[in-house]
């Protein structure tokens, strides 16, 4: 079988599959609300009634009437959708197998385990305030919720932490140790008070004095896509592009962001990309379908946006919701079979809806 024929059924089936999510979209009508996040593949996300970062979705369904929510994302996403919306709705992920890396680094067992490791050297319930990323499970907001502690966004991760510290002394910040660290310095706090906790170690691979010390215990955690950019990207490019601006996403080393001319989340990105001046040059240190995509919408007024690394990198755990699951998961709901329903059970939904409140509390 030749190439050409290859390609050929290829854009058939890709043509099916849309014409399919088309039609079991337009017979649930407002029954059901497609939540496509920033970085899903875009023959995904062009199908979306809504786009945006994971809490901005969630917030946008849980206002709507309607009865499902069709998460395009990862399965944290569609807890905090569970979390948020009300009992009638149902929160829906196309595939069980989209998970996150970053928040899977993160178990309630092993921060429990911490918790009482700490106890050994500090009272953590009066001298920590737990904060967890958004990107974390659902039994880690509930913990949260359960010992005074709160969510962070990436947008938000700063203005929390200041909030955490007007409520006791120090922070415990997880799963991502980038956006705490990168939060920290912005409070001014030195990187020496900012040690790693790595839960495989005893007290977490740190000494007493050391925890005692600290102002942020940083959970040893990141981002796979993140991690990837690299300052030497930075420094190649701009040997290239000495009028160029790079930009950041939080979640990248402290050492990218550094760099960095602007360092936000994907909606700052976005915005910032955006409102820039025509024939400007940027360089993206955030996943691939993001930038791609953000390439595309701004390429007419003559900016070029660059992927920092050179290995193309996309959320791979996301990159498993295809328009195939899309397709069925839709004509599944139009026969009356709801399937992948996320549902977060009590106690653990109102403890991480405490803690979720507290963050929309500082907004």
């Amino acid at each position: 079988m030749s190439v050409e024929t290859l390609q050929f059924q290829g854009r058939k089936a890709a043509a099916e599959l849309d014409t399919r999510i088309r039609v079991a979209k337009a017979a649930l009508g407002k029954r059901a609300v497609i939540l496509g996040h920033h970085y899903q593949r875009e023959e995904v996300y062009r199908h979306a009634d809504f786009h945006g970062d994971s809490l901005q979705l969630s917030r946008a369904a849980a206002e709507l009437d309607a009865e499902f929510i069709v998460f395009c994302g990862v399965h944290f996403m569609a807890e905090v959708a569970d979390i948020l919306s009300r009992p009638e709705q149902k929160s829906i992920l196309p595939d069980l197998q989209a998970g996150c890396s970053m928040a899977d680094m993160a178990s309630i067992a092993q921060v429990e385990r911490a918790w009482q490791d700490l106890a050994e050297v500090l009272d953590p319930d009066s001298e920590l305030t737990p904060v967890t990323y958004v990107n974390s499970s659902a039994e880690l907001k509930a913990f949260c919720g359960r010992h005074g502690g709160t969510v962070c966004t990436s947008s938000n991760a700063r203005r929390i932490l200041d909030w955490g510290f007007r409520q006791r002394p120090k922070a415990f910040f997880f799963p991502d140790q980038h956006l705490g660290r990168w939060s920290g310095h912005q409070l001014g706090i030195p990187l020496a008070q900012m040690p790693v906790w790595d839960p495989e170690l005893p007290l977490g691979g740190l000494t007493p004095e050391e925890v005692r010390n600290a102002r942020i215990l940083l959970w040893k955690g990141h981002c796979s896509v993140h991690q990837m950019f690299q300052p030497l990207h930075i420094e190649r490019w701009r040997e290239q592009h000495p009028q160029g601006k790079v930009i950041a996403h939080p979640e990248a080393a402290f050492e990218v962001c550094s760099m960095a001319d602007a360092v936000g989340s994907t909606d700052f990105i976005l915005k910032t990309v955006k409102a820039a001046e025509p024939g400007s040059e940027w360089l993206v240190g955030t996943e691939i379908n993001l930038v791609s995509r953000l390439a595309e919408e701004v390429r007419a007024e003559g900016k070029t946006v660059e992927f920092m690394s050179p290995m193309v990198c996309m959320c791979s755990t996301m990159f498993r919701i295809d328009p195939e699951q899309l397709a069925i998961t839709l004509e599944e709901l139009v026969a009356g079979r709801p399937r992948n329903v996320i549902r977060v059970e009590e106690p653990t939904a109102t403890q991480a809806r405490v803690a979720l409140q507290r963050m929309l509390d500082q907004s």
